[in-house]
């Protein structure tokens, strides 16, 4: 099922046109060299194989980026940013 968030509440699913409530969580991340973290709201995919997290939010957060030997292409049209190409490790408290 693809979907797409349309405001805060909702997100539109693009398989058949129906309207979906997306479901978020509280959840800390923290760095596992310094253990200073962070609390977000993130959204909780049940269909999802990995975790994933924005690069953009794993550098401002400062988390330390470990380049991955071969990048995971998503095969997505929503995935703009191109291929999964670092990993990091932390500590996920929810």
């Amino acid at each position: 099922m693809l979907s797409r968030v349309v405001d805060n509440t909702f997100c539109y699913n693009l398989d058949n046109g129906d309207m979906l409530r997306k479901v978020t969580v509280k959840i800390g991340l923290e760095r596992i060299d310094t253990q200073k973290g962070v609390t977000v709201e993130a959204l909780l995919d049940s269909g999802a194989a990995e975790l994933v997290i924005s690069l953009e939010f794993a550098r401002k957060q400062e988390f330390k980026l470990k380049k991955i030997e071969r990048p995971i292409y998503i095969n997505s049209f929503l995935n703009k940013k191109g291929p999964i190409e670092h990993m990091m490790e932390l500590n996920i408290y929810y």
